[in-house]
């Protein structure tokens, strides 16, 4: 894969400070400080139970924790529901893929477009003559690479065709911060490497933050890496010197990454 750079600034637009999450006498976050910068790709990585996805999960509002802050762009976001993290800006894609299989591509992009304009819920108006719904829905088509699927139902897309519509749906609310969580899980290299393309195409502009098992999109894609292990974060730094720490290779790398 060919290394990308992304215009990182140092200017932080999420913040998380002595973040702790327990489930009755499980710690599984354990005082988490982290920091993504604006216009940054960030990704976390560890081994599986290392607690990514209950962090995933509190950043985006699907949990609270259980003590400490989380801030977006400044402000506390750690009180509140995902619906409202989403309207300051923050958008989020999942482990499994979380689409419509029952509705074309089209439709399900523009339900996100109508989700931003506040048309969701509006039985009353024909949506079908909504021009800059209409509109924005055929750009965001293009731009994640689907337009020749365009009237294809989401369930009958390959798996890199399904991912790329969710993460379309994610970038349908125009966030400026993306959380991906293991995009590329399941896929062949193949499509590895397309979706690999599509996320650098798509996060210019945006501070992304991704989980991901795959190390080499990883240190290939990556402006900084953080390593969570048993709910702390040991680690963070440009790939080269998350790839030289002894301490993350004893706790996570081995001999996975070789310089």
């Amino acid at each position: 894969m060919i290394n990308a750079t992304s215009s990182a600034s140092d200017k932080a637009v999420l913040t998380l400070h002595d973040v702790h999450k327990s489930f009755g006498e499980a710690h599984i976050i354990r005082g988490v400080d982290l920091e993504l910068r604006q216009g940054e790709r960030h990704a976390v990585i560890g081994p599986n139970g290392a607690g990514k996805s209950t962090l995933f999960h509190l950043i985006s509002g699907q949990f609270r924790p259980s003590s400490g802050e989380i801030f977006l762009h400044g402000d506390p976001i750690h009180g509140l529901e995902a619906r409202a993290i989403n309207r300051l800006g923050m958008a989020r894609s999942f482990q499994i893929t979380n689409i419509f299989p029952g509705l074309s591509v089209f439709e399900n992009l523009r339900f996100g477009i109508m989700r931003r304009h506040g048309l969701e819920y509006n039985f009353w108006k024909r949506i079908s003559g909504a021009y800059k719904v209409t509109q924005e829905t055929e750009e965001l088509l293009e731009r994640v690479r689907l337009t020749r699927c365009r009237d294809t139902l989401g369930g009958e897309l390959s798996y890199s065709e399904q991912r790329s519509l969710e993460i379309g749906m994610s970038l349908a609310s125009d966030p400026q911060v993306l959380l991906l969580d293991e995009p590329m899980a399941g896929m062949s290299r193949e499509e590895t490497e397309y979706t690999v393309g599509l996320i650098r195409e798509l996060s210019q502009g945006r501070s992304l933050m991704l989980v991901e098992h795959d190390m080499e999109v990883v240190f290939s894609l990556s402006d900084r890496i953080s390593v969570l292990v048993y709910g702390k974060i040991i680690a963070t730094g440009t790939p080269d010197e998350i790839r030289n720490n002894a301490q993350v290779q004893e706790a996570y790398l081995g001999t996975e990454v070789k310089a």
